[in-house]
Formats: C-alpha cells, sequence, structure tokens
C-alpha cells in the first residue's frame, strides 16, 4: 500500500491535463479583443442580481411617475409610455448584439475544442491499435491462448476508415 502522502494513481496525470485544459481556457481569455472584452462585460453586468433589481425598480418608477400614482413629479411619458418602450427597445438591441457576438465566439471555441477532441480520438484509435497488434503478436510469439477470438482480435487490429466511418454517420 502506498505511503499517505502519495498521491493516488493517476491524479499527477489528471492534474497535468486539468492545468494544460485550464492554460488553454486562460489564452484564449486573454486573446479576446477589446470588443468581446466588453460585450462579456456587459452581459455579466446584464444578467446580475443588481441589474434586474435596477430594472424593476426604474420600470416601477417609471409607471408610477407617468401613470400619477406619485403626484410630486409631473409624467413626462404618459401611457402607452412610448418614451419607455423605445429606451428598452434600444437597449434590448444593443443587448442582443452583444450576446450574440458572445455566443458565436463561444460557438467557435466549442468547435475548436470538437476538433481538438476528435483528432485526440483519432491518435487514441491509432495507438490502441499498434498496442493490439503488439499484444496479439507477444501473444503468438509466446504462444500464449488469448481469451478473445482470432476473429474479433483481427477486426480489431484493422485501422479505422475515418471518411467511411463519417460517411455512416451522416446516413
Amino acid at each position: 500500500m502506498a505511503p499517505p502522502h502519495t498521491p493516488p494513481a493517476g491524479s499527477r496525470v489528471a492534474a497535468e491535463n486539468l492545468e494544460a485544459i485550464k492554460s488553454r481556457d486562460r489564452a484564449i481569455e486573454r486573446k479576446r479583443s477589446p470588443m468581446q472584452r466588453l460585450s462579456d462585460a456587459l452581459i455579466n453586468v446584464a444578467v446580475s442580481g443588481p441589474s434586474i433589481a435596477v430594472h424593476v425598480i426604474w420600470f416601477g418608477s417609471w409607471i408610477a411617475i407617468n401613470t400619477g400614482v406619485l403626484p410630486i413629479i409631473k409624467p413626462f411619458d404618459p401611457f402607452p409610455f412610448s418614451f419607455l418602450n423605445m429606451t428598452m427597445s434600444l437597449e434590448a438591441i444593443f443587448l442582443a448584439l452583444f450576446v450574440l457576438e458572445s455566443q458565436n465566439r463561444l460557438a467557435r471555441q466549442s468547435e475548436q475544442r470538437s476538433h481538438l477532441d476528435l483528432q485526440i480520438n483519432l491518435l487514441a484509435e491509432r495507438e490502441m491499435t499498434a498496442a493490439l497488434q503488439l499484444l496479439r503478436d507477444i501473444a503468438s510469439h509466446l504462444s500464449v491462448e488469448t481469451s478473445v477470438s482470432t476473429e474479433l482480435l483481427n477486426d480489431m487490429i484493422k485501422e479505422t476508415d475515418v471518411h467511411r466511418l463519417a460517411e455512416e454517420v451522416e446516413n
């Protein structure tokens, strides 16, 4: 049994992988343009609790003032609140543009991650094929009987035709 201060098997590798992912994510964050940073900041502010509270207070006050509920302030945008509607429409348009920009950037990042996943999976498949070939050769050389049938092993050792597989997935 390992001493108590020794990390469990695989934890070093997992920690290195996590650090590599975090490092890559930090690099992507640093590469954002000033407009992307502004967009992300505005979206973060817009979806925050204080922003929602400000909007509730703003709308409530606007409606209270312009319906005459607060007689100390003269109504300046009577029902149907045309100026409020215009202001909110403009805010919604710009907020939607910022959200779309951020979503497009995140979609591109997701595509890049998917492409990286595919490359890693293809590499792992090739490595597994080579490892199976070596194991078959070692077992054959040592005349070791295997629990896997020869047909199954030979089928697993064949290289995967990625183009054919992609076509099958599309169909």
